[in-house]
């Protein structure tokens, strides 16, 4: 059974960081893509980034270039999203996700995920 949980999430000022993490368990068989998405109240879900192995990272959204940075640690089974200089408009639920099978191609469209966590909420206030 796939347990998909992330972790990290608070309450910061503008200008400050964050560190979110997700651990994946029951992922067997190889590498799969893992991604992170956003959603705010009102808005649909927002597809960050996508890290596959331990050194591609691709980013979809341009609100977080630059910004945001997403890394895994396969031998953990951990995927990190480091956030730094968030704004109030970074504020929403972010969700950790990881695809059926191993070494699919990563992708920016949440309903290409099958694995999803609960959630984490991230709040930036002014």
């Amino acid at each position: 059974q796939v347990q998909v949980v992330e972790s990290g999430g608070g309450l910061v000022q503008a200008g400050g960081s964050l560190r979110l993490s997700c651990t994946a368990s029951g992922l067997t068989g190889g590498d799969y893509p893992m991604g992170w998405f956003r959603q705010a109240p009102g808005k649909e879900r927002e597809g960050l980034a996508c890290a596959l192995w331990a050194s591609v990272a691709i980013y979809y959204a341009d609100s977080v270039k630059g910004r945001f940075t997403i890394s895994r640690d396969n031998a953990k089974n951990t995927l990190y999203l480091q956030m730094n200089s968030l704004k109030p408009e970074d504020t929403a639920t972010y969700y950790c996700a990881a695809r059926r099978r191993p070494y699919d191609r990563c992708s920016g469209s949440g309903d290409e995920y099958t694995y999803w966590g609960q959630g984490t909420q991230v709040t930036v206030s002014s």
